[in-house]
């Protein structure tokens, strides 16, 4: 979703805009210029921690939907999932470009003051040089990659176990509530392995 937001015509106008470092008169231009090349660099993980902000509430009301959708009738299930999936998608593609718009707008008068702030001009000449060189750019689009390959051997090496405790904690809960466990959800994010056919 976020290779489909074009918000970076809008982002160069607010970080050329002459009032975007207007909180902190006393900073040289030079200052600011180096602050706002870097927000410019830094725009798509300001737009990916505006859509992590927005996408957080959406996947959690999406939990809280499943047990809801077991209890219903078998023939009504498919499609109340397939209509609350399509809700759900809808408000995303609504509101996330004008989330993102806004957010951007706040960037220079948030993350930029707390750079005018923290950091010396020499240091921000520091901070761009490292961000605008080639090993920088090279460790952002391997970031991904690297993650995956974590998230994998961790799941792969710890997640039977962690699943069987998540289970046990399922049950313990459902126990205390006085109702029964619904099927179990792999806490590892792993799914269950299918059972083999019964043979004819």
């Amino acid at each position: 979703m976020l290779k489909s937001i074009q918000a970076g015509a809008i982002a160069a106008t607010l970080l050329a805009s002459p009032v975007a470092f207007a909180q902190k008169a006393d900073s040289p231009q030079s200052k600011k210029d180096l602050i706002a090349k870097i927000l410019k660099i830094q725009q798509p993980a300001i737009e990916a921690l505006t859509m992590g902000v927005l996408s957080r509430p959406v996947n959690e009301l999406a939990q809280k939907a499943m047990p809801a959708l077991r209890n219903l009738p078998e023939a009504k299930r498919e499609p109340v999932a397939k209509q609350i999936d399509a809700d759900l998608r809808k408000f995303m593609e609504d509101n996330a470009k004008p989330l993102v718009d806004k957010g951007l707008k706040l960037a220079p008068s948030t993350m930029g003051v707390a750079l005018d702030e923290k950091f010396t001009e020499d240091e921000l000449k520091q901070l761009l040089a490292w961000l605008e060189s080639p090993v920088s750019k090279k460790f952002a689009e391997s970031s991904q990659e690297l993650q995956t390959l974590y998230t994998k051997k961790l799941i792969d090496d710890n997640g039977k176990q962690l699943d069987e405790k998540f289970t046990a904690l399922q049950q313990n809960v459902a126990k205390q509530l006085g109702v029964e466990a619904a099927p179990a959800t792999p806490a590892s994010g792993a799914k269950p392995a299918a059972k083999p056919a019964p043979k004819k």
